[in-house]
């Protein structure tokens, strides 16, 4: 617990120290405002004043405090970018403050995710609102996210595989300062989750103003002859008049491409401001000394022959940002009447896309994946107490001692271990109502998945073979479906039978086989479908209420464990200690309770 003192103690003191910096942040911009202001009345004053005096006093009085003014209006959203990153920076640090308290409801759930069909999320509440996902995720770009959800949905089944990733997410989690600086620039983002994929639409779509000719030397022919005129009228050669003419003209006739390019900018502009988080992501990673093998497979992505994909990718980013001056209306003026700003910005960008428009989606995947693997290492860091768990491939073992769900109070969780060392095996779990039983399984499938997907899991040591996870836990009604609730656990239970006849190896979890059914037939059934688990020569453990299960250790002695989870009756009390015990559950609870609440059992009624 020591450890985990100091994590809060490290998230404290960032969000201190990001408070100072903000507050000097504000004053450099109440400054700078102010300065602009004085800085802007004076160049038009200047102006006024020095106008029949000649080129001298103008550049002197006019055009220098302009030109000063036009850098501080840069050095202003510098600023301004700085005071929403130590906002922002000062929110994600509070927010694993929470976190550590399991307040994570400011993460993202995964709710999207949620398919009661899945083979084992549903079960284990891996996606929707207190799900596993919510608690992990602090992915901060939508590729990011889904490579996340992939990783749940689809866990590694081969050793090398897990370790590799193991390793990354060990790495990475020593790296706080960068985790923190690759989440902080995808939140600064403002946009929404479709952006990425409307920016791959607009990657393919061909040029429309480059193609042609004319218009490419438009710009050109425009700054040359604007340049001669000024130089002529500062030379005394042509009248100051004639020259701001030809300037007036350009700007009426640079207004033909505004309606174009307006177009441009309201459908992409906003969207295509995302790259600037990915290029400041991509730098990030391009210049992090990577170990892992898998981690320096990723930065190797994000090169190319002549340029590293951070130069090509901020080069469109600042493209697009400058083509948002056009918003500026005293801006663009001047800048289209002098250059044709407004067409050439559009012409750069469609120049740079016809030329890495190819490597823009595989950009944006590699930091997406990046970005998953700093949540999961996040994760890792937060829980000091958490291990890695070892991975073989020989044969199947499921070996844990001292297992914990993630989500559950560290001070009041009651944790318990399991040992499967061979196939075929079953442990049955017996118990009374409300004494642990659904707990203990997805506690289970919980490190079971976090174990196959690389990341470290709440236990003192555990081992395990990664085969296919399934589980039945919460078979529900199909309405839609006109399904009854029976028939969908046939399907689940089919499903599993499936799989085993073509030879995939399986870890099965189930909680109370049959439920949907009568006593005799539920018996009757449970005991077939446990006989053909293990002539398939599979694993898992069951939960149930039905003590004759027990004895199905009769016939695999060797293969069949029975463990429980009592509930005692002490002083006309019911107490539960959640521990696992060996052997077939003795005391039943439901009575009990019944009588408790005052509701007639059947040995109250006198007999007829």
């Amino acid at each position: 617990m020591e450890k985990l003192e100091q994590i809060i103690s490290i998230y404290q003191q960032i969000i201190q120290k990001a408070e100072l910096e903000l507050q000097n942040t504000r004053k450099r911009i109440y400054y700078i405002s102010l300065l602009r202001l004085i800085l802007f009345i004076g160049a038009i004053t200047g102006a006024i004043v020095f106008w029949s005096d000649g080129g001298l006093y103008i550049s002197v009085f006019a055009i220098l405090p302009f030109i000063l003014f036009i850098w501080l209006v840069k050095r202003h959203n510098f600023w301004f970018h700085q005071k929403d990153f130590l906002k922002k920076k000062i929110v994600i640090n509070e927010q694993e403050l929470r976190a550590i308290q399991y307040d994570f409801s400011d993460f993202e759930n995964g709710e999207e995710y949620i398919d009661p069909g899945h083979l084992y999320t549903f079960d284990l509440d891996i996606f929707g609102e207190h799900s596993l996902f919510q608690y992990i995720n602090r992915t901060s770009t939508p590729v990011g996210k889904q490579h996340l959800a992939d990783w749940f949905n689809t866990h590694l089944k081969k050793k090398e595989a897990i370790e590799q990733r193991q390793e990354a997410i060990r790495e990475l989690s020593t790296e706080l300062e960068y985790r923190q600086q690759i989440r902080l620039l995808g939140l600064l983002y403002k946009g929404k989750p479709a952006d990425t994929a409307e920016i791959k639409k607009w990657a393919d779509n061909p040029s429309y103003y480059r193609k042609h000719a004319l218009l490419r030397i438009v710009p050109t022919m425009v700054s040359i002859i604007n340049l001669a005129c000024i130089s002529l009228a500062f030379l005394g050669i042509l009248p100051a008049s004639a020259a701001g003419g030809v300037f007036i003209s350009f700007v009426v006739f640079s207004s033909i491409f505004s309606k174009g390019i307006t177009k441009l900018q309201t459908t992409y502009g906003e969207k295509l401001q995302i790259l600037s988080t990915y290029a400041d992501q991509i730098l990030l990673t391009e210049k992090k000394e990577m170990r892992s093998p898998v981690l320096q497979q990723l930065k190797a992505e994000l090169t190319n022959k002549n340029e590293t994909a951070s130069q090509a990718v901020r080069q469109l980013s600042k493209l697009m940002n400058a083509l948002d001056q056009r918003n500026n209306l005293l801006m663009s003026t001047i800048l289209n009447g002098l250059i044709f700003w407004e067409l050439r910005q559009v012409m750069r960008i469609e120049q740079w896309k016809e030329m890495h428009a190819d490597n823009l989606p595989r950009w944006i995947e590699t930091i997406g994946e990046i970005d998953a693997y700093c949540s999961l290492a996040t994760f890792a860091y937060n829980h000091p107490g958490y291990i890695y768990p070892e991975i073989c491939s020989q044969s199947f073992h499921l070996q844990a001692k001292a297992l914990g769900h993630p989500l559950m109070d560290r001070n009041k969780c009651v944790r318990n271990g399991i040992n499967i060392n061979k196939r075929p095996f079953f442990i049955i779990v017996t118990g009374a109502n409300m004494a642990g039983k659904s707990t203990y399984l997805r506690t289970i499938g919980v490190n079971y998945l976090l174990a196959c997907i690389g990341a470290p899991v709440w236990a003192n040591r555990m081992k395990i073979y990664p085969a296919q996870l399934v589980t039945s836990l919460r078979t529900s009604d199909s309405l839609t479906d006109n399904e009854s609730y029976f028939f969908a656990e046939l399907k689940r239970l089919k499903l599993i039978i499936d799989k085993l006849e073509v030879g995939e190896e399986l870890f099965i979890i189930l909680d109370e086989i049959l439920k949907g059914t009568n006593s005799m037939d539920k018996q009757k059934g449970s005991f077939a479908l446990i006989k053909q688990f293990m002539n398939m020569n599979t694993n898992g453990i069951i939960a149930t209420h039905d003590l004759l299960l027990g004895t199905l250790i009769e016939s695999f002695p060797q293969n069949i464990c029975n463990y429980c989870f009592e509930a005692d009756i002490m002083n006309n009390e019911l107490t539960f200690s959640y521990q696992m015990r060996d052997g077939v559950a003795q005391n039943m609870n439901a009575c009990f309770l019944m009588k408790k609440m005052g509701i007639a059992v059947a040995n109250d009624f006198p007999p007829s």
